[in-house]
């Protein structure tokens, strides 16, 4: 396999879609960066695999033609999303988790055909390509982020380093910057092993280990990235794991027993305050869904009276996730905190982000073609503002389930006061590796914002998570539990937070640049083509001519004579 120098200009394989490696090759890095990535989340956990599936899906691409980089993207995809996304199909189906997967997969067809439109660039300027490869990513993740019907931000880079040192970069930029970071990684590995360092000159193989160092050192950068710790006042949290009567779609059937379970957790905590077993907690956290009994009607005064027991019985307000009846035929999803004595306080916190095809359903007729579990989906409204809530002691940053994977919302909640992040979720309907990686986006958003957080769970995984990222006291799932521990309040913003989404914009703004780049270099190479080409014809014209004008001379009769 011919290849041009590192800064050649390997105009014929780079424009042809040729000097790439075998396509049946491409298709096996295609599905391993697939296999890889997907290993690097939980609860799996492997958070290194994801710069390799990085680099792997990098490789496959480059020097593809457009429509083979995104048929590559796109296997690389569904070898990432279809496992990675196997627990949806407990709400919606078979056929709907594989729709999902499909449209997931289609984002990465995206880059894989943007990644193959860089060749010609990165054959031009070889140490551009982690460059490529990070921005790319970025720019992918901005816009599977937001469309369609407001984006599905689950399986980002960054939410599968948890445990890495990529994960301080949060600190910096947000999840952006992960990501980021992450692909370039990737992108640097991609560029150490695009040729056998065999075949290179000395030169050669000394770029090719320093791109490989440098892949080191991006996650060895991470450990020197300083992190805001909470300066403010302790306060003793408890979270209440009430569990579920059964696992499954039809737990909302048991909202009766549901809303038992976690006030009796709460009396039972109560109990062992009294003994001096337990912290007497400051605030208490119910999961979402704890409540599916609407407490603030009339008619449910029986489920109002539960609550105010627990509230009093532990003398500590409790944030209550509950179902709100209203307006209209709509349902919300609400965290509600509940003071022991007076009760409710208003305002309480709407889900701003209700979750389309499980919380709400878009083209409801067209669903239900598809699925029949799609006639079981409510039609839960959004509110319209952050998760800021005075619980007395404290100021929490509430949101609900998976808006802890929106950038936007949990930032909002920590620039309007939050002092801690409380992450209300319900995992009945799902599995454990979707708890965990739910609370692999806790870790980062600990670290984005230099908040001490929690997570609290119908049914699991429950946990606290301090500002560097570290998990405390994790519960198993499908148990019962009651967890309470001394967090630290925050006050101060970090840099991530007062940003915003600036490094993100800024980030996915070169990687439309580099595209334009791309495209001035493919339009470059095709000039010379077509140069080339014009030269070619015209000299063969002229032999041609030059040819018959001999002939004409031979077949002369002065000639002949």
């Amino acid at each position: 396999m011919s290849e041009p120098a590192l800064t050649g200009d390997a105009a014929g394989p780079a424009a042809t879609g040729r000097g790439g490696v075998p396509l049946w090759v491409g298709v096996v890095l295609a599905l391993a960066a697939g296999g890889a990535m997907l290993l690097s989340f939980p609860p799996y956990g492997q958070w290194w695999l994801a710069p390799v599936g990085v680099g792997l899906l990098a490789v496959a691409v480059h020097r593809r033609r457009l429509r083979a980089g995104a048929g590559l993207g796109a296997l690389a995809g569904a070898a990432l999303f279809a496992p990675l996304l196997d627990w949806t199909h407990i709400v919606g189906g078979v056929a709907p988790w594989l729709l999902l997967a499909a449209s997931q997969a289609g984002y990465l067809a995206v880059l894989g055909l943007a990644a193959a439109w860089c060749g010609p660039l990165i054959d031009r300027h070889r140490w551009v390509w982690p460059l490529v490869t990070a921005t790319l990513w970025v720019g992918q993740e901005a816009l599977r982020d937001r469309e369609p019907f407001g984006g599905f931000p689950w399986g980002r880079l960054a939410f599968s380093q948890g445990d890495s040192a990529l994960l301080r970069f949060a600190a910096l930029g947000g999840a952006p910057l992960v990501t980021f970071a992450v692909a370039l990684c990737g992108g640097l590995l991609a560029a150490a092993v695009w040729r056998p360092w065999r075949s290179l000159p000395r030169r050669g193989r000394i770029l090719g280990g320093a791109a490989a160092l440098g892949a080191v050192l991006v996650v060895l950068a991470g450990l020197v990235v300083p992190l805001t710790q909470p300066n403010g006042k302790t306060l003793t949290v408890a979270v209440i794991q009430g569990n579920v009567p059964r696992l499954g779609l039809d737990f909302n059937a048991q909202r009766r027993a549901v809303l038992d379970d976690h006030a009796n957790a709460t009396l039972k905590l109560a109990q062992r305050v009294a003994a001096g077993t337990a912290k007497q907690p400051d605030i208490v956290i119910w999961p979402e869904n704890s409540s599916d009994i609407d407490p603030l009607i009339p008619q449910d005064a029986d489920a109002r009276a539960e609550i105010n027991e627990a509230a009093t019985e532990i003398k500590a307000p409790i944030l209550v996730g509950a179902v709100l009846e209203g307006p209209g035929q709509n349902l919300r999803n609400a965290g509600i905190v509940w003071q022991p004595g007076t009760g409710p306080v208003t305002p309480y916190y709407v889900k701003q982000h209700p979750v389309p095809f499980a919380e709400y359903m878009p083209m409801r007729g067209l669903a239900q073609m598809v699925s029949s579990r799609a006639a079981l989906v409510g039609n839960f409204v959004p509110g319209h503002r952050s998760g800021v809530l005075n619980m007395g002691p404290a100021t929490v940053g509430d949101v609900i389930c998976f808006e802890i994977a929106y950038d936007n919302l949990v930032r909002s909640s920590v620039t309007g006061g939050g002092q801690l992040i409380t992450v209300q979720t319900n995992n009945a309907d799902f599995t454990t590796a979707e708890a965990r990686q739910q609370l692999a986006m806790v870790q980062l958003r600990a670290v984005e914002h230099g908040r001490d957080a929690l997570m609290a769970s119908t049914v699991g995984v429950s946990a606290f998570v301090t500002s560097d990222g570290k998990v405390h006291d994790a519960t198993q799932f499908n148990t019962a539990a009651e967890l309470v521990r001394t967090l630290r309040l925050g006050q101060e913003q970090t840099l991530a937070t007062r940003l915003g989404a600036v490094p993100e914009f800024v980030l996915a703004g070169v990687a439309v640049l580099l595209l334009v780049a791309a495209g001035v270099v493919r339009r470059d190479r095709r000039r010379v083509a077509l140069a080339g080409r014009s030269l070619g014809d015209q000299a063969r014209s002229d032999q041609a001519r030059s040819d018959r004008a001999g002939s004409d001379e031979a077949e002369r009769p002065d000639a002949l004579a």
